[in-house]
């Protein structure tokens, strides 16, 4: 009987996922930053370009509506949009390969991060779930 116990409890330790953390997605526009934490910790820091004028990003805290790893806008000229994470409409955290305009305004609306550090977001928001998420969007 003990050993069925013993057994039990061995299962359940493995087959139980350990407690998503809740991770924490601030874009500043003043800076063009964005900060990213996990379970209240700090995580990243990444350079971003937003909406410049007439584009703006819209400001707010949104959850994570959709994802996808390849994407490509069908409103402008199908721009491709690797790891776009979709916050609001077609507004999405997306990497760019306009790399040399990260830190500055430049985008349609979009938040756009470099290839390499989109991939990285899309698979942390995966990794601790869609749900588990938070984007605030400030001035």
């Amino acid at each position: 009987m003990f050993n069925r116990v013993l057994l039990l409890v061995a299962f359940l330790a493995i087959a139980t996922p350990a407690a998503a953390a809740n991770v924490s997605i601030v874009i500043d526009l003043s800076d063009q930053q964005m900060r990213v934490s996990v379970g209240g910790a700090p995580k990243y820091s990444f350079d971003v370009s937003t909406g410049r004028k007439g584009y703006a990003t819209p400001k707010g805290t949104y959850g994570v509506q959709r994802m996808y790893t390849e994407y490509y806008s069908r409103k402008y000229d199908w721009a491709p949009m690797p790891h776009a994470i979709f916050f609001r409409g077609g507004y999405a955290i997306h990497g760019t390969y306009d790399t040399k305009r990260l830190g500055r305004i430049a985008s349609h609306g979009c938040v756009r991060l470099s290839p390499e550090n989109a991939r990285r977001l899309y698979n942390l928001v995966l990794q601790h779930g869609s749900g588990n998420v938070s984007i605030r969007v400030k001035a």
